[in-house]
């Protein structure tokens, strides 16, 4: 029997579900509300770990092609004082493939391959026990019906709200993300001081980390504590307004750090929130969550790995239930790992960001230490 099965969002989540499932001639709905592929940015590089999305790609038969894509080099952290003294400068060993970085559009492109995705498909709701299954509106007006509905669609879920009725709250941690192009030829001095991973720089209750992406491209992400409505006498089109109070924020920071703001291009004011670190529902027939919509947490380096291993898990379970009721027990106990696993990994994100944007500096560089080989 083969169940009529939608994925809403067209993520590191949903695609990687789809394509475990098209790996097991299993026919899939991928739902997207963007227009195209290309409709907005994707977002900066993502480190894999072995045992979580490196495992999903394995799983979905795209190890080789990641691997052949990713960028190992891209493990290096160099760690500066405010002042611009080195505190740590770690590189990783020639075969370390530990956490190899890939750029968030490689990625997706890897996982679309040959799917089809129905882009432009905005959902509103989703309604469990509609007769003979559930149905998914659109923003357009219409509506279909599925055995099952997969929620990867993030932080704002539209499916959240069928199973739970959380929202995510503010962390007090806003990040304000700026980039620079072809670094290496225009800024040769950011490029040697960025290395071929990141600089971070970690200060009182604020941080700075400038990120090699593919390309010659740098992402650069703020992170400070600050009320919700920091920004309200800001307007965030006005980039050199936002510029110059960045720059007031970190008054007296070194130069050359300085410098991966003033060279910034535009700016993206990101506050961070977060779903309780133990975020889970009663189960519900013909309902699921993946990735961010389920379990979201702070940002660091934890969410695409958990949220590609939650699809391709929950894909691999479905794929080996033959009827309906087989289903529901598939997708009861994929929700059991999923919360146990989740809830231990944001637990550490949580403490993680603590002590990342923290009164004490040098919480970060012992957490740093605390997680690098040595």
């Amino acid at each position: 029997m083969r169940h009529r099965i939608a994925v809403v969002g067209g993520g590191p989540a949903g695609l990687a579900f789809a394509r475990v499932l098209h790996r097991h001639d299993h026919p899939v709905t991928v739902l997207e509300r963007d227009p195209a592929p290309d409709a907005r940015p994707p977002g900066g590089t993502l480190d894999l770990h072995e045992g979580l999305g490196q495992l999903a790609l394995d799983k979905a038969g795209l190890l080789a092609e990641f691997q052949a894509l990713s960028r190992p080099e891209g493990q290096a952290m160099r760690i500066l004082d405010p002042d611009g003294t080195v505190l740590r400068d770690w590189r990783p060993r020639p075969d370390d493939r530990a956490n190899p970085e890939i750029d968030r559009r490689q990625l997706r492109d890897l996982l679309l391959g040959p799917l089809d995705v129905q882009w432009g498909r905005g959902v509103t709701r989703v309604v469990p026990g509609a007769g003979d299954g559930v149905r998914v509106r659109f923003a357009d007006g219409r509506q279909e019906t599925f055995d099952l509905v997969v929620g990867a669609d993030g932080a704002r879920s539209r499916v959240r709200p069928a199973l739970s009725s959380v929202t995510p709250h503010y962390t007090g941690v806003t990040s304000v993300e700026t980039s620079l192009d072809d670094v290496d030829t225009r800024h040769p001095d950011l490029a040697r001081l960025i290395g071929d991973g990141s600089v971070a720089v970690y200060g009182v209750n604020r941080s700075l980390v400038a990120q090699r992406n593919s390309g010659g491209h740098v992402k650069v992400y703020t992170k400070f504590r600050a009320p919700l409505d920091w920004h309200t006498n800001l307007d965030p089109a006005d980039v050199e307004a936002v510029r110059s109070s960045l720059l007031a924020l970190f008054d007296g920071w070194a130069a050359p750090v300085l410098a991966l703001l003033r060279h910034g291009t535009a700016f993206v004011h990101r506050p961070l929130h977060v779903l309780p670190v133990s975020h889970t529902w009663t189960h519900v027939s013909g309902v699921t969550l993946l990735g961010d919509a389920a379990h979201l947490m702070p940002p660091l380096g934890v969410g695409a790995n958990l949220a590609l291993l939650d699809g391709a898990e929950l894909a691999e379970s479905i794929a080996a239930a033959p009827g309906r009721g087989d289903l529901d027990e598939a997708v009861r106990t994929f929700e059991e790992r999923m919360w146990a696993r989740a809830g231990k990994w944001a637990k550490i994100t949580t403490a993680g960001l603590e002590r990342l944007v923290s009164p004490d500096p040098t919480e970060a560089l012992a957490l740093f230490d605390g997680v690098q080989p040595s």
